[in-house]
């Protein structure tokens, strides 16, 4: 099959959930022979308009975005939905309900079948301003009436298509990225003045709907002997909160900005934390969550339904939501009971080694693929149920 990917920024992946998703599908998709072009953003790429390279076995197609702040992700999928027209794509997939405003391009020009994926509700997101809010709502409602199938990464999301649309979606969730080996001997966190298991982590972007805020006011609050807490992530386009954020940061020895780490730094910091927290308002199912399960490290979150779709009680502890002395009470606890944790970690651990695989994603997209390019429009196939 040849499949046109449309909504990731670029490869290889240097932040976002969403392109390290990419990385992990569809470079598995190009090694079982599949043709997969995927149309990235110049300024990610840092490449000229319609020049590509490859990446992995993946085609990556550079196109401008501009640089109007929230509008470059639409003129990018847009140049990308025209750029699909004149290919003879069986599959063209678009990533996030933003990009997703331009199905009705390929939908209606080419024979291709279009397929979203919807990492999240996009809009929920506070560094959007009303305008791109709004853009994001019509790409949700341009994804149902134009897709001919549409993923979900989780449950909480399947509820809502399902309720607010009466349309049935694909669940397949997320995978954690793969970690390759990093430093044994911990020199990058030393550099950092920290200790093995003697930190909390944080890691995501610097955003209002993740909570960093909430974090770093509860760790000064409680100020565990002997700890620190690092944030790993990198700043968005929310400048007021990001400088608050720092200013706050700046006062306070035991907490450390990494910024935004990758590869081996990432891998040993990880590794190396006693605890990952994720404070989130707002999640679709998070990669860095899953990832500090699969290497063991125990977790607290935030009790909304993605967290709790990941975790359960004997997985890992919850706060509630926005809930400052909540979040204290949870974060003394678990510094206080290193075992109990340790036994919930493994047990996290065990449930992602199970139930969220790249190679069962990949699986399912191929065969959601197959079926679509296989069948007529009308076909009973297009309503079958997934799970």
């Amino acid at each position: 099959m040849k499949i046109a990917v449309i909504g990731a920024k670029g490869l290889p992946p240097k932040q976002g959930g969403i392109e390290h998703h990419c990385a992990e599908l569809y470079t598995r998709i190009a090694a079982q022979g599949h043709a997969v072009d995927l149309f990235g953003r110049s300024s990610y790429t840092a490449g000229s308009w319609l020049e590509h390279y490859d990446f992995q076995g993946v085609r990556v197609i550079s196109l401008p975005g501009g640089n109007l702040r929230g509008i470059d992700a639409f003129i990018t999928s847009a140049l990308g939905a025209i750029s699909a027209i004149g290919k003879k794509y069986d599959i063209v997939h678009f990533h996030a309900l933003g990009p997703s405003l331009f199905t009705c391009l390929p939908k209606i020009a080419t024979s291709a079948k279009v397929v979203v994926t919807c990492h999240g509700l996009d809009w929920q997101r506070a560094k959007w301003g009303s305008f791109s809010t709004r853009l994001i709502q019509m790409g949700e409602k341009t994804a149902v009436r134009f897709a001919h199938k549409l993923i979900v990464v989780s449950n909480v999301l399947q509820s809502y298509f399902w309720q607010t649309y009466g349309v049935r979606t694909v669940y397949i969730p997320n995978a954690p990225a793969n970690y390759g080996e990093s430093n044994p001997n911990f020199t990058y966190g030393t550099q950092l003045s920290l200790q093995r298991k003697r930190y909390i982590l944080f890691l995501g972007r610097l955003v209002p709907e993740k909570r960093p805020d909430l974090l770093v006011e509860a760790f000064c609050d409680l100020k565990p002997l002997g700890w620190k807490l690092l944030l790993v992530g990198s700043v968005s386009d929310t400048k007021s909160f990001t400088a608050k954020l720092l200013e706050r940061v700046a006062k306070n020895r035991d907490i450390v900005l990494a910024g935004e780490l990758q590869g081996t730094r990432l891998w040993e910091i990880v590794r190396g934390a006693g605890l990952f927290v994720l404070p989130s308002d707002v999640e679709g199912l998070p990669l860095a969550m899953l990832e500090a399960m699969r290497e063991g490290i125990p977790v607290l979150a935030s009790d909304i339904p993605p967290h709790k779709q990941l975790i359960n009680d004997e997985q890992g502890m919850f706060f509630e939501t926005g809930n400052l002395d909540s979040l204290i009470r949870s974060l003394d606890w678990a510094i206080s009971h290193p075992q109990l944790l340790a036994a919930m970690a493994q047990n996290a651990q065990r449930n992602v080694q199970l139930n969220y695989t790249w190679n069962y994603i990949t699986a399912n997209n191929l065969r959601l693929y197959e079926t679509l390019h296989i069948a007529p429009q009308g076909d009973s196939r297009y309503n079958e149920v997934w799970r």
